[in-house]
């Protein structure tokens, strides 16, 4: 059975990485709990590349921010919109969007629903 992810690019300043990382670890237990399959959030480490675009220049990267790379795991893209229906009902969720100091830039997120079509 085919598989289904939700990937996203999300462009954070290194100052607020670890609030990021705290809001990621409290997100991804709520996705779980939810029935998401898997929930990753991956910060860039090695980000020169020597063919290709870079995630640095595709999210248009400035002096003291990083990449994140993050991915959530689905049994199909029905099932994908099911667990987010919750997730965006979830109050814990709401509550630690903070739209007045977020600890990511909305404006240079990236994101997108993908269909699995190989897994090792």
């Amino acid at each position: 059975m085919p598989k289904y992810a939700d990937g996203f690019v999300i462009v954070v300043p290194r100052k607020k990485l670890p609030a990021y990382r705290r809001m990621a670890a409290a997100a991804g237990k709520v996705w779980r709990e939810y029935g998401a399959l898997d929930y990753k959030e991956c910060v860039g480490d090695d980000l020169t590349v020597q063919f290709g675009q870079s995630f640095t220049k595709l999210a248009r990267i400035k002096p003291g921010e990083t990449v994140v790379f993050s991915w959530i795991l689905y049994k199909s893209r029905a099932h994908r919109d099911r667990v987010n229906k919750k997730v965006m009902q979830d109050p814990r969720v709401t509550a630690m969007c903070d739209p007045k100091n977020p600890p990511f830039d909305m404006k240079r997120m990236t994101y997108g629903g993908f269909e699995v079509i190989v897994s090792a």
